[in-house]
């Protein structure tokens, strides 16, 4: 593991590189802000294992978290659909495999909707970075396989559940032929990542600031303040992309923001983002983002 100096361990993927110090490039047609939409479809094991909770849960089965997480894949997602349609916003839906069997037909909603599908496991009910390298590999390789069977093209892009990592996740993404990872929040342009056999992935930053379950469930951000979150952060980096070209990610879950409550203020926030968008702006997906990236990099 190399040093991150002073003789501390470090992660060995990236160098150090201060932003007002890198080469400057554009989006596709001069942009200078790319925008995505990170929407999380997950499943999750009854009465056993990980998942998020509204109010602490009990002894399992958790009948109140449990019911409350099915509601986004039961209601909110659905209704979250019909904002981006009625927006004709782009969206990457990062997708457990467990929905292909649990909710085909709202997965094959996001299909029609032409949706770009981003892996991310099997199920939220674990986390890969406990597993042995041989049981995340068969995860990875497996989560690809079956995103392909469904989906007609193997996905691009991998988030893990819970943002959980091994000290080889990197390496083994890579090697199952995924071009771009999510799980670092790190930067607010793409960062290439070292991997063990000397070839690179694509680092494409994903928020934990703009993210409706570290900002409403951990911090109890309001679902206004949530919404004038996204409009601030939106304008602010609008205004610092004249200088250097960035990306700006939303991830949003349907348990959370497809309340009604929430959704009202979403439609406000992301009707913001819409109106104000101009030839500056992409509203684009993450693989459409790497995929852009890589080229400039050729």
């Amino acid at each position: 593991m190399a040093e991150a100096g002073g003789g501390l361990r470090g992660h060995g993927r990236y160098a150090y590189a201060p932003l007002p110090e890198r080469p400057d490039f554009d989006w596709p047609g001069g942009r200078r802000l790319a925008v995505y939409i990170g929407l999380n479809l997950e499943h999750f094991a009854f009465g056993e294992g990980l998942g998020g909770e509204l109010a602490p849960g009990g002894p399992q089965p958790d009948v109140l978290n449990y019911a409350w997480r099915d509601y986004g894949n039961r209601i909110g997602a659905w209704r979250l659909l019909d904002l981006f349609k009625a927006l004709d916003l782009p969206v990457g839906v990062l997708a457990n495999t467990a929905m292909y069997d649990y909710a085909p037909e709202l997965m094959a909603a996001f299909r029609a909707y032409g949706a770009e599908i981003i892996g991310h496991g099997l199920t939220n009910a674990e986390r890969q970075g406990a597993m042995t390298e041989a049981t995340e590999r068969e995860l990875i390789e497996s989560c690809a396989q079956r995103i392909a069977e469904e989906e007609g093209r193997a996905p691009g892009g991998w988030l893990g559940p819970w943002i959980s990592e091994s000290a080889v996740t990197p390496d083994l993404l890579q090697e199952a032929g995924y071009r771009y990872l999510l799980d670092w929040a790190h930067d607010d342009q793409p960062t290439w990542f070292r991997t063990r056999n000397g070839q690179r992935i694509l680092s494409v930053p994903y928020p934990q600031e703009l993210n409706d379950i570290p900002a409403i469930m951990a911090r109890k951000t309001g679902a206004a303040e949530f919404a004038d979150m996204i409009i601030d952060n939106f304008d602010e980096m609008l205004a610092q992309s004249e200088a250097q070209s960035l990306v700006m990610g939303i991830a949003l879950h349907g348990y959370i923001v497809g309340q009604p409550f929430r959704l009202k203020h979403l439609r406000r926030a992301l009707r913001h983002i819409v109106d104000a968008s101009s030839d500056r702006v992409w509203l684009t997906t993450p693989g459409a983002i790497a995929a852009h990236f890589a080229t400039l990099n050729e």
